[in-house]
């Protein structure tokens, strides 16, 4: 497997033959440099591979990207921020595939090759006349990527990023990526918004299964408060303009692989960082599970407990709401095999409480990264979940959302 080199100031656009471009068509609130329309493509035609939300209340934006991608043809995507276009009944789908049409008549494009997402509010209809006012006022360019990445953010602080690159058949192939999510985040399949590129040519099945891996790995691991958005979804495309042919039980296909976790992996971190009202990742790996399937729900489960959330944002080391959550995930456990560690500082062994001195871990829990271990010796199976405290500032944030 090859090197992967993460590129400095990298973007969606970093891979060969991707164009995007942003502008503010008055979605959301006015700012100096804000913008809520954005447009990312391929000037050649691309393979591609999707994930999306489970939940059963869905945006129509998603099931026109659904379409999109299982034509076959799907070359890029237009997204809105600050407004979800969901359970607003048939006139969301009409809008969704006024959306891909009107991005098609600016890029010079077939509608179904265009996908389309929408974040935001629930509930509310697409300005439709806004977007059809501004969609020509994006400038697609190859530089284009970071101003896409600020364009689908709504209660985010900070864009999410990342390009990386790798040698194969005896040239450099690139992955870029930037997603969005800051809240409404308990991903049931992907998560939020994300979307990947690489120059690479890669085939539809083999596109699907890495990316399926990936986000499994990665975006399925992440919490901050618990509720799966309308809206998820992960785009991934690969349009081959670097003339490698990437193929599944290959080096160069375990590069690859390797290349889109370690993207997917950076911008699931990046979106938990920047939770509503964050200050603190949480780090949760859990080691010696019957099988990866255990390994997973037991991670997730302390990722996601609003007790242990509400603990770490106090440094309060009361990791009896560990084990509550480890034995309420469903995983296969037994009490007295389980160690337990908090920032390297072992607090249980066998089962039993390890006595420690309890000021060192609290001051360990000051930092803004908390790391758990629970080592379940069963098995040989392990998985890392990621989560973030839970604060006053979120509480009075989602008090007032809409007022």
């Amino acid at each position: 497997m090859a090197d992967i080199t993460v590129l400095a100031d990298g973007s969606v656009t970093s891979p060969q033959g991707f164009i995007a471009g942003a502008t503010y068509a008055g979605i959301r609130a006015y700012a100096p440099g804000k913008v809520d329309l954005g447009m990312l493509f391929s000037e050649q035609a691309t393979t591609s591979a999707g994930t999306y939300s489970k939940n059963k209340i869905l945006s129509p934006s998603v099931t026109v990207t659904k379409e999109s991608v299982a034509s076959g043809k799907s070359r890029g995507v237009i997204v809105n921020s600050g407004c979800a276009n969901c359970a607003v009944g048939e006139q969301g789908y009409i809008d969704a595939q006024e959306m891909a049409s009107l991005a098609a008549g600016v890029l010079g494009a077939n509608p179904q090759e265009l996908a389309v997402s929408s974040t935001g509010i629930i509930g509310v209809e697409l300005p439709m006349g806004l977007i059809r006012n501004t969609v020509g006022n994006i400038e697609t360019t190859h530089g284009g990527g970071h101003d896409f990445a600020r364009s689908i953010l709504t209660t985010d602080t900070v864009s999410k990023e990342i390009a990386v690159s790798f040698p194969a058949g005896g040239a450099t192939v690139t992955l870029g990526g930037c997603a969005k999510g800051s809240g409404m985040i308990h991903p049931n399949m992907a998560t939020m918004l994300a979307y990947l590129t690489t120059d690479a040519q890669i085939d539809t099945a083999f596109l699907q299964e890495s990316l399926s891996e990936a986000v499994d790995t990665s975006f399925n691991m992440i919490d901050i408060d618990g509720d799966t958005s309308t809206n998820d979804t992960v785009l991934l495309l690969a349009n081959g303009a670097s003339g490698v042919t990437i193929a599944k039980g290959t080096p160069e296909g375990e590069s690859f692989a390797a290349a889109l976790l370690e993207a997917c992996i950076h911008l699931a971190r990046e979106m938990v960082k920047d939770g509503e009202g964050a200050t603190k990742l949480i780090e949760v790996t859990v080691e010696g599970a019957e099988n990866l399937d255990d390994a997973r729900l037991a991670a997730r489960s302390v990722a996601s407990s609003i007790l242990v959330k509400t603990a770490i944002h106090g440094n309060d080391p009361n990791w009896g709401r560990i084990m509550m959550a480890l034995g309420k995930s469903g995983a296969e456990m037994v009490e007295k095999n389980i160690a337990l560690y908090i920032n390297d500082i072992c607090i249980m062994e066998g089962g039993l409480p390890i006595p420690v001195f309890r000021e060192s871990l609290i001051a360990s829990m000051q930092g803004t990264e908390v790391r758990i271990l629970a080592h379940l010796h069963l098995g040989s199976s392990t998985a890392v979940a990621w989560g973030c405290n839970m604060s006053e500032e979120f509480v009075t944030f989602n008090s007032a959302y809409t007022t």
